[in-house]
């Protein structure tokens, strides 16, 4: 008789590469978000500086908390793999050929759907809410707050009382109005804290771009065109002003400085810097406010602005620069 054989040992159950991948993939995520709300976002630009700011910030926020599983998803995958499936030496036949996996392919469809349709309902609530996140909504915002002017003769800082500031962009330098402060004008941007600011942002010129960063918002200074924008001062502090729109030779040093100060600091630094301008003419020189300016019919005020208040421009118009041959004189190519 022949000797009986042994039947062939079982091939070893395939383990359960999705649970493993899951196992590894859950604590690191965890760690992951608790880094990114804790650590990171307190600390994110652009800050929390005013209610555009600080929307900002929650927005990048959230789509770092949603990013971070996918990301590290998709390290995790590939790092499993690597141990996991790599080639061995003397192993060259070919993978199983794998059909079917409707709920891999269901689940990957409904995923995909909702977070799509998730960032689309986030996305578009706040663009609303904060009123266009501060930027330029044209000269007729489409969702503008609930706040409303005061009047101007009796305007002080307050939650409920807006501060108009008209932005004037010109060759390279910006400049700011303040209607509600008899049309005085500032080389500095000076805003008081906890105060809801809609800024009206026009050139003199060429196209520029008002771009103060801590603040949130980026509006076009376009000639001839009131380009609105909001936001809320939230705290306290400088920020720096920028042209973020290339608008000739000196683009680069097109910037100056602004501060958030307290309703009282600011109510002086106003009545301070009206008072002066009236004493010394400029108010009475310069144009009726008015949301948009022609540069070429007032062409005289270029030498009495210079100075008094040392504003300079390169474009010969409004404010035009030092007169040719002196120190300084910046002419746009």
């Amino acid at each position: 008789m022949a000797a009986a054989q042994n039947p062939p040992a079982p091939a070893a159950a395939e383990p359960r590469h999705g649970m493993r991948i899951f196992l590894i993939w859950l604590p690191l995520t965890v760690a992951l978000e608790l880094v990114i709300w804790f650590a990171w976002y307190p600390h994110m630009q652009p800050g929390a500086m005013t209610s555009s700011s600080r929307s900002q910030q929650v927005d990048i926020a959230v789509m770092a908390l949603m990013a971070a599983p996918v990301l590290l998803f998709i390290w995790v995958y590939a790092g499993y793999a690597l141990v996991t499936w790599r080639h061995r030496p003397g192993d060259d036949e070919d993978g199983p050929h794998l059909t079917g996996g409707v709920g891999i392919q269901a689940t990957w469809i409904i995923a995909t759907s909702v977070i799509v349709l998730g960032l689309f309902v986030f996305g578009t609530v706040e663009l609303i809410v904060p009123a266009g996140a501060g930027a330029g909504q044209g000269p007729a915002p489409i969702w503008p707050p609930a706040n409303t002017v005061t009047n101007p003769r009796s305007w002080t800082p307050g939650p409920h009382n807006m501060l108009q500031v008209q932005v004037i962009g010109q060759e390279w330098s910006f400049t700011y109005r303040f209607p509600q402060f008899g049309g005085m004008e500032s080389t500095a941007l000076v805003l008081p804290v906890n105060t809801p600011v809609e800024f009206h942002v026009t050139s003199l010129d060429v196209i520029h771009s008002f771009w103060p960063y801590l603040l949130a918002v980026k509006a076009d200074a376009n000639p001839g065109v009131d380009n609105v924008a909001y936001t809320t001062t939230k705290q306290l502090g400088p920020f720096t002003v920028r042209c973020n729109e290339l608008c000739g030779l000196w683009h680069g040093a097109m910037f100056n400085s602004g501060f958030v100060v307290s309703p009282s600091a600011f109510q002086a630094w106003a009545r301070g810097v009206q008072a002066k301008e009236l004493h010394n003419g400029l108010l009475a020189a310069l144009p009726p406010y008015s949301l948009t300016y022609d540069p070429t019919v007032i062409p005289q005020l270029g030498r009495a602005v210079v100075k008094i208040d040392g504003i300079t421009g390169g474009n010969g118009y409004y404010y035009p620069g030092p007169q040719a041959g002196t120190p300084g004189d910046a002419v746009s190519p």
